[in-house]
């Protein structure tokens, strides 16, 4: 594991906790009880990863939430206030789906890999929130679901991340039923990639940090961003443009360094940014 060169916390009245550990950015939703994605918190959050894709210093960012809910998703409160508005909520509504969807596509497109470390209930957005993260570890006790179906609003944003984590069926499973999954069958779907008891979740999140901020920058850079582009595409196009990212990570100062430390049997040295 890394060692710890900073430690810092934002002021405990934040809504969003902000803690460096070494290389790795822990960012904690804390707007109890449900930590609901109103717009104050989604601004906040944009704010801390727009913060972390211009840093040298961070390799990995964690995502996690104080309390026992990760997320609600979408402040139902907030977004009923607004229908008394002239246009019934349309101006308002928009910005807030907006503001979510711009936000789960800053995580997809940072250069430094997201974990989501999951402990409790993840619905609606915030289940679309640990589609969106690269990996997800949670405890045995989380549950996820999109339930948007149960009061007459279909999850169509969170179908988004969720489609593209889950199996496709096992998606339209949880679209169309809008019910509760355990932890287990999340990991069967595809939405998380461990399941682990509570009490060992922090340090197991911060092992899988510590390995991924041991690589090189440079390579997990380029190769988060070629993995969602060729995901897209299709298998001969995915090929065409992968052989160039190859080519090109191939000439990079890191892989020359790598490729001599392995042949030359010893640790390779990352130059920052």
């Amino acid at each position: 594991m890394a060692d710890v060169v900073s430690l810092r916390r934002q002021e405990p009245s934040g809504l969003v906790l902000r803690e460096v550990s070494g290389k790795v950015l822990r960012l904690t939703l804390n707007n109890p009880p449900a930590n609901a994605l109103s717009i104050a918190l989604l601004d906040a959050l944009a704010a801390e990863l727009d913060a972390a894709a211009k840093s040298t210093d961070i390799r990995v960012v964690i995502l996690a939430a104080s309390g026992e809910v990760f997320s609600a998703g979408h402040d139902l409160k907030e977004l009923t206030t607004h229908r008394a508005d002239d246009d019934r909520g349309r101006a308002f509504f928009e910005k807030s789906v907006r503001l979510c969807a711009d936000l789960m596509l800053t995580i997809n497109r940072l250069p430094q890999p997201v974990i989501a470390e999951i402990d409790g209930l993840a619905t609606a957005a915030g289940c679309q929130l640990v589609a969106s993260c690269d990996l997800a570890i949670c405890t045995d006790s989380s549950t996820f679901c999109t339930p948007g179906v149960n009061i007459g609003l279909f999850c169509s944003t969170p179908m988004v991340a969720v489609s593209r984590a889950a199996h496709r069926k096992q998606a339209m499973e949880m679209l169309l039923t809008g019910e509760t999954i355990d932890a287990s069958t999340a990991k069967d779907f595809g939405l998380v990639n461990r399941i682990v008891p509570k009490q060992y979740l922090r340090q197991v999140v911060d092992k899988y940090a510590a390995v991924i901020a041991s690589k090189s920058p440079q390579a997990l850079k380029i190769g988060k961003e070629a993995f969602y582009r060729q995901a897209e595409m299709g298998i001969t196009d995915a090929y065409d443009f992968a052989t160039g990212v190859m080519v090109e990570n191939m000439l990079a100062r890191d892989a020359e360094e790598g490729m001599g430390a392995f042949l030359g049997k010893r640790m390779p040295e990352w130059k920052e940014d």
